[in-house]
């Protein structure tokens, strides 16, 4: 498997789907928000459930098989500071800003918005990973997600 090009293809996928406003498909489970991406041979899916508490999982295929797999859980921790699309506004913009400026997806990012502080840290590479995102308001955290992931091996 090369590296760098799924990891470029991650970002590119990423960067075309939630966080760019890509096209919503057909759920492919009973109750999931499902969005897609497809380039020659590469193929991304981000299905998850839920709204302001939420589960999820991404996975990138090549030539037909599944490659990489990450998955998620991300909620609200503090309602009265922030809600979903306020969330939302700051994960796009923190995003979009790491996709475009460094042409990554872990590593780790600090965003100042004005709906509130971003912060990723993660651990590992694109093969196997760990990390978290969270949102700060009011120097409390208001919004927590974990996530974990890697290479898919048969």
């Amino acid at each position: 498997m090369n590296l760098a090009a799924l990891n470029d293809f991650i970002v590119e996928a990423k960067a075309n789907t939630y966080v760019g406003g890509g096209k919503k498909l057909g759920g492919c489970r009973s109750g999931s928000h499902d969005i897609g991406y497809e380039r020659e041979d590469w193929r991304y899916l981000d299905s998850y459930f839920g709204g302001t508490d939420f589960a999820g999982q991404e996975v990138v295929w090549l030539g037909g098989e599944p490659v990489w797999v990450m998955n998620y859980f991300g909620r609200i921790v503090e309602p009265a500071l922030i809600d979903g699309d306020k969330a939302g506004a700051v994960i796009k913009a923190a995003l979009s800003t790491m996709y475009a400026e460094y042409g990554r997806f872990l590593g780790g990012m600090e965003f100042e918005h004005p709906f509130g502080f971003y912060a990723d840290h993660s651990i590992g590479d694109c093969d196997h990973f760990s990390g978290r995102e969270i949102i700060i308001v009011e120097e409390r955290r208001a919004y927590e997600l974990d996530y974990r992931g890697g290479l898919v091996r048969c």
